[in-house]
């Protein structure tokens, strides 16, 4: 392995307030249909096309994603560090912090830039994650992620991932008419309990 591809520690230090330039464009999501009748609640996700790709990033939301947000207090962060004109840049990062009262591990952040993706990069930023989680003793590892992020869907559950929720109004008051939905997902740990 290269050492310009080596994991690191981003100190928060450093790397507190670094925008993490989120972008994906998709063809596909999950259609979060909930239907009520007198026996409870059903719920269905098929996969669906949109009728063009839709692309997401950074500069259409009011507050992009940041390492070290001060609502993560507890956060820690590693990653893969470059250098442009001299100075750092990131190349890949993930950032944890923990939910204490449920003893399980967040995953806040998980980003790999586009010309290292399908390299084992976000594997490995995962592996990181676990092993604290492990080191911690947690239950979980639990991460948030679109429906309309198939992909980012499908590399989680390649990571051992399940669905574990969502949320349907957790970006704006119509998620399930734009089709991004909040999915929550969880990776589970043996405990001895």
């Amino acid at each position: 392995m290269e050492d310009n591809l080596k994991i690191i520690s981003l100190p928060k230090e450093e790397w507190e307030g670094t925008v993490i330039p989120m972008r994906y464009t998709t063809e596909e999501y999950y259609d979060v249909q909930i239907e009520r009748d007198a026996g409870g609640f059903r719920v269905n996700m098929p996969k669906q096309r949109f009728d063009a790709p839709v692309s997401h990033d950074p500069e259409e939301y009011d507050f992009p994603d940041k390492l070290y947000q001060p609502h993560w207090e507890k956060a820690c962060a590693w990653g893969i560090v470059g250098e442009k004109d001299g100075r750092p840049q990131m190349l890949a990062c993930i950032e944890t912090c923990p939910e204490e009262w449920s003893n399980r591990l967040m995953v806040t952040e998980l980003w790999v830039h586009e010309k290292l993706r399908r390299q084992g990069i976000g594997h490995r930023l995962m592996e990181t994650a676990k092993a604290q989680a492990v080191r911690e003793k947690r239950r979980a590892v639990i991460l948030e992620t679109q429906s309309c992020n198939t992909a980012a869907i499908g590399f989680y559950e390649k990571e051992g991932f399940e669905l574990i929720g969502f949320d349907s109004c957790c970006y704006s008051n119509n998620d399930k008419e734009r089709k991004e939905v909040r999915i929550n997902m969880g990776y589970f740990l043996k405990t001895e309990d």
